[in-house]
């Protein structure tokens, strides 16, 4: 799962040309169905991936718990940052990363109970989290699954009839346990000697900073405001517990990039691909009634997003939409899979929507002229 910096895409614009609003739709429509050339190999990335999904969730359900086995599965989200640096430079970075996803999912397990506050929380994190993000340019997939963490760990644990859904002490073990899986797999490569000779660049590279430019301001700035008016519209029309789907949806959409033109793609990726996305879960949710299914599904579907998620970003939502609701789905016991993806579908577009119109925020950049 990554995001607009794989396409070569910083967060400080360039000068160049700058397409017509016709000519960018039609750009944007176009591009759901290009399949250009990725940046180099995802097997073992993807590998790593889903690895990081299958093999604890795996050990548990044949150990007979399931349930702390698919908790596990978001830990594995420190799995899809700095994937493409050398394992030693990942043995830096990801510490950082994964007590960051601990800290925003027990924030979210913290608050779960209050509505209003975890709507509060839910704005706190979309906003600290991007700072972090951009200030120390992190890159993809960006603060998108520090809002994801936070929000699944709401609604696991969320309260019902007076009763927690799921303990949530047991949900942050488990997602220790899957963080630290998740980090010793991502080190691996070291035992082979031509890996350990690689040259490691210190960590005030891999995570220079703090500093924010022009564009990374205003990519905070509309994280905020998607954060704010996405959370509002979910919790006074919608249900609060949903707000994290509509967010994460918008900081998505937003990616890593500061060009304009950038988020209207991003927008109509993000919705075609949750459509379709939506459309799978159904297909598969009734396979995964049984546990040593779900380990299958989570672990192909994860392995599948990293293979073509820097390629065409709609196919990877695709893959990515059922992954989450199918997660989400086994933990929390959600039995209505048709409203489930209804749901999903009608928060991706509020999120993707208010996303889009922030670009706004950003100067259009025109053709240069010459001296």
């Amino acid at each position: 799962m990554a995001d607009a910096v794989e396409d070569g895409e910083s967060a400080t614009p360039k000068r160049g040309y700058s397409a017509a609003p016709p000519t960018a739709v039609i750009k944007a429509v176009r591009s759901l169905f290009e399949m250009p050339a990725g940046p180099g190999p995802r097997i073992w990335i993807a590998l790593r991936a889903a690895l990081s999904i299958g093999v604890p969730f795996g050990l548990l359900t044949v150990l007979g718990f399931p349930g702390i086995g698919l908790q596990t599965a978001a830990g594995a989200f420190v799995a899809l940052f700095a994937a493409s640096q050398a394992a030693a430079e990942r043995a830096k970075v990801l510490p950082f990363v994964a007590i960051v996803l601990i800290g925003s999912a027990a924030l979210g397990a913290a608050l779960s109970p209050w509505p209003i506050l975890l709507s509060i929380g839910l704005v706190v994190v979309a906003g600290v989290t991007a700072t972090l993000s951009f200030a120390f340019r992190l890159g993809p997939p960006g603060p998108v699954f520090f809002v994801l963490s936070y929000g699944l760990a709401g609604n696991i644990t969320a309260v019902v009839d007076g009763e927690r859904l799921n303990p949530p002490l047991v949900l942050i073990a488990a997602l220790v346990g899957g963080a630290l899986f998740s980090y010793l797999l991502a080190l691996a490569p070291l035992v082979s000697a031509s890996e350990r000779a690689k040259p490691v660049r210190p960590l005030s590279e891999l995570l220079p900073g703090p500093w924010l430019g022009p564009g990374e301001r205003r990519l905070i700035l509309r994280i905020v405001i998607v954060a704010v008016i996405g959370t509002a519209v979910t919790v006074l029309w919608i249900d609060p517990h949903r707000a994290y789907w509509t967010v994460s949806a918008g900081v998505a959409v937003i990616g890593l990039s500061a060009v304009r033109r950038h988020s209207l793609a991003r927008g109509l990726h993000r919705t075609v691909g949750t459509l379709v996305g939506a459309a799978l879960y159904l297909a598969l949710a009734p396979l995964g009634a049984n546990p040593f299914v779900l380990v299958a599904l989570l672990t192909c579907l994860q392995f599948t997003i990293e293979l073509v998620v820097v390629r065409n970003y709609a196919l990877a939502l695709v893959f990515i939409t059922p992954l989450v609701l199918l997660i989400t789905g086994a933990a929390s016991g959600g039995a209505n899979l048709a409203a489930a993806a209804s749901e999903r579908v009608l928060d991706t577009l509020i999120g993707s929507v208010i996303a889009m119109v922030t670009a706004l925020l950003h100067r259009r950049v025109m053709k240069d002229r010459p001296e």
